[in-house]
């Protein structure tokens, strides 16, 4: 039987996280988890240390094969590695040092704004939409290409490495398995598809970086690395000194993924009009459809999907993002601290059964889909005299269904196909008041998967499924059926339709409240990054009696 090692993102808190699979059944084995730390040196900045991240993939890997051992697991036989990871973050690092020239600047960072503001009046009618042709992406402070800029602006290293042809840029994907395959000594440059179709920088057509895109960037093309699919053998892991054991020295990594691709595969959304939602941080929707691109018309991203090998088609998604989720329940304990723990928000929530006509916005970083307005910032409305803090967790709850909410009606919209379910996936999912509130609000079905990992899931089948790897197949028939948790509709749909309204109209109360930069003093502690994801995979003969299970149908 084969198993596979994968290190996936986990919601809510920035982590590092090593999971192993078996490649037959799916089934979950072992897994080990650090925490990694978040940095806000001013207002609206999210950074992270990329020299802590790798040596926290290290650890885990370390921890993870000591585990295996003592379920008497042979690490010897591990037979492939795949990487899963935020997207959009941006590291800049000296291929003669391999050492960072710069934190990693996270996705939800904000220093960008007047960035975005420069280069909007480089285009035609301040135009955000005018890549999209292209890029499938609205020009926003969510991209990589506008922190590049950044970097490339205001880093006087950064500048400096650009110049002498010693400066590498990538996604923390590309940083990883640079690293990982032996860093400045013969280390592979590349990111997939997934990934590069979030940098603003490549088009989504031609599947190449664009020239002309990377010349209005003012970004060298030569600091980019080489695109490939996301399941291919990129190179072979090298020993390092933070891996003590050497178990994993030739192994190949052969799967990469941003995490919401790895997600739309883990829950094995092949078919065209099949989609996801991964609660974390934020919420990412994601809509499969198939070999053609959709060019939303309603606020939404155009992205690949996944492309599982090299000679294998580009499947492409729609896909809805929203900044704040799960960073909303993080506030209410941390920032208000009228509750001690995520778990809480759910009893309060319970306990009342109602926001009482309150609503929450909670647009801390601005709107993302489909508004895409930078200008928004978060605001409770509605209050009385009889609203209490039992009402804002419910009203905080009800925030992240209506957002979800708001991006299916605009797929809906652009495919022409209503959705007849929602699958999900991710931390927030274990809250059944959210899941319950969530069928209510979108008046159909919502199912989650009993296995929630599904982000490692994918990234593992990604790499298993690699030629020259073989050891995981994707071939419908083979895959294994998973069960599921259901949530059906419970309340009628005019109420449902009545609050909905409601909604939109805090929203438009929310939009135009800031209108200059973010201030550069203070910190943001509200911000927390999806975490990374690394994934590893073992061929062992255990487990002996994996069933097969006709179908995809989860």
């Amino acid at each position: 039987m084969h198993h596979m090692f994968v290190l996936p993102l986990f919601d809510f808190i920035h982590i590092i996280y090593f999971q192993v699979f078996n490649a037959k059944t799916a089934e979950l084995l072992s897994h080990h988890q650090v925490e990694i730390q978040q940095k806000f040196p001013k207002e609206g900045w999210v950074e992270q240390d990329p020299k802590e991240i790798l040596q926290s993939v290290h650890e885990c890997v370390e921890r993870t094969c000591e585990k295996l051992k003592q379920l008497n697991i042979d690490i010897t036989n591990i037979k492939a590695i795949g990487v899963s990871n935020q997207r959009e973050t941006t590291v800049v690092w000296d291929k003669t040092t391999g050492e960072p020239l710069y934190n990693a600047i996270v996705w939800l960072d904000l220093r960008t704004q007047s960035t975005v503001e420069r280069l909007l009046n480089r285009i035609p009618g301040k135009n955000k939409s005018f890549f999209k042709p292209r890029t499938g992406l609205p020009l926003s402070t969510y991209f990589s290409a506008v922190k590049l800029r950044w970097l490339l602006d205001n880093v006087e290293e950064i500048k400096q490495a650009v110049d002498d042809g010693r400066a590498m840029f990538g996604t923390i994907d590309s940083w990883l398995i640079w690293s990982l395959t032996g860093g400045r000594n013969g280390g592979v440059h590349c990111t997939d598809m997934t990934n590069a179709s979030r940098t603003m920088l490549f088009n989504i057509h031609s599947l190449e970086w664009d020239p002309e895109l990377c010349q209005f960037f003012d970004i060298p093309m030569e600091i980019l690395p080489k695109v490939r699919s996301s399941s291919e053998i990129y190179g072979l892991m090298k020993i390092s000194s933070a891996v003590k054991s050497g178990a994993l020295t030739g192994v190949p990594i052969s799967g990469c993924l941003g995490d919401q691709s790895a997600a739309l595969v883990g829950q094995m959304c092949f078919r065209d009009g099949q989609a996801k939602n991964t609660y974390g941080t934020g919420c990412f929707l994601l809509c499969n459809t198939g070999p053609k691109s959709v060019f939303s018309e309603h606020g939404l991203l155009t992205t690949v999907a996944y492309q599982l090998g090299r000679d294998k088609p580009v499947y492409y998604a729609l896909e809805g993002s929203v900044a704040i989720a799960g960073a909303v329940v993080r506030w209410l304990r941390d920032n208000l601290g009228i509750v001690k723990s995520s778990q809480e928000v759910e009893k309060l929530a319970a306990e009342v059964g109602t926001s009482y006509g309150c609503y929450f916005v909670p647009a801390f970083s601005g709107l993302y889909a489909p508004y895409w307005e930078p200008s928004a910032r978060g605001i409770i409305c509605g209050l009385t005299q009889f609203t209490n803090k039992n009402h804002i967790a419910f009203a905080a709850l009800e925030a992240v269904c209506f957002q979800t909410r708001e991006i299916l009606d605009a797929m809906n919209k652009d495919c022409g196909i209503p959705l007849s379910q929602l699958q999900v996936d991710g931390g927030m999912t274990n809250n059944k008041v959210l899941m319950q509130l969530q069928a209510d609000i979108l008046c159909i079905p919502v199912v989650k998967p009993s296995m929630p990992e599904t982000t490692a899931l994918g990234a593992a089948m990604a790499a298993g499924a690699a030629e020259g790897v073989g050891i995981w197949s994707l071939d419908p028939g083979d895959l294994t059926a998973v069960t599921c948790e259901r949530f059906e509709p419970q309340i009628n749909p005019e109420e449902s339709e009545y609050r909905y309204a409601r909604w939109k109209k805090a929203v438009m109360k929310s939009i135009g409240w800031e209108t200059s930069e973010p201030h550069s003093n203070g910190d943001t502690s509200i911000f927390c990054s999806l975490p990374l994801g690394f994934y590893i995979m073992s061929s062992m003969l255990m487990f002996i009696g994996a069933k097969y299970i006709s179908g995809t149908n989860k």
